[in-house]
């Protein structure tokens, strides 16, 4: 499997919207197909097909249609992720995401912890993807040297899978983190997400604080 990873800022306008707004890998697509004219006409902003996966260039006769949203934890739960940066970290982590060929519909940072919903490729496992975002992530913010102190990402993630339908609504309540988190804490939040979904958890191992 073709790894997709240690992307730079600079090359996420490599990464260019389709014929019709929604941004998709069409322009990635062209330099992989030798006749290229592919314009996308089945993409709308909640339609987050692969349109190299559409065309047959990727995957022969692949179509899905797969949303998920990641949820991980600052080591310890530690509020470093700061308001004067934390903008360029989103656009770091939607280069990651992009460059292993998904698209990323939403996403945001507290302090302490990181949301990301995006249209999921079926030929690449979330762990995977996960173990770019937080590895390449921590790297670069440790060499741009945000941090007093060594940045990490505590071990594990939150997946959980969403219909069409409730993007809109799930979009909209990554996008509203700070609202939402003046009622209640990460924890808090995180535990009911669990919850909601039916999965089974072990609270002492659930993003642990520093002792």
């Amino acid at each position: 499997m073709l790894r997709r990873s240690k992307i730079s800022v600079a090359k996420i306008s490599e990464i260019s919207s389709c014929p019709i707004g929604a941004k998709c890998r069409w322009q990635l697509g062209k330099k992989r197909i030798k006749s290229g004219n592919f314009p996308c006409t089945t993409h709308s902003i909640y339609d987050h097909f692969c349109c190299i996966e559409i065309h047959g260039a990727f995957m022969g006769n692949t179509y899905s249609q797969i949303h998920i949203q990641c949820v991980a934890a600052v080591k310890y739960r530690r509020s470093l992720i700061a308001l004067e940066w934390k903008e360029e970290l989103h656009k770091y982590i939607t280069g990651i995401v992009q460059n292993n060929g998904h698209k990323m519909i939403e996403i945001n940072t507290m302090p302490d912890h990181l949301h990301f919903l995006f249209g999921c490729r079926p030929d690449q496992s979330i762990s995977d993807l996960m173990r770019f975002v937080k590895g390449d992530s921590s790297e670069w913010i440790n060499k741009e040297k945000f941090c007093p102190s060594t940045f990490r990402w505590q071990g594990g993630f939150g997946a959980f899978s969403y219909s069409k339908s409730q993007i809109p609504i799930v979009a909209n309540y990554i996008h509203n983190q700070e609202k939402h988190h003046r009622k209640k804490t990460f924890l808090d939040e995180y535990t009911k997400m669990l919850e909601k979904t039916g999965i089974t958890y072990d609270p002492r191992y659930i993003f642990k604080p520093l002792e």
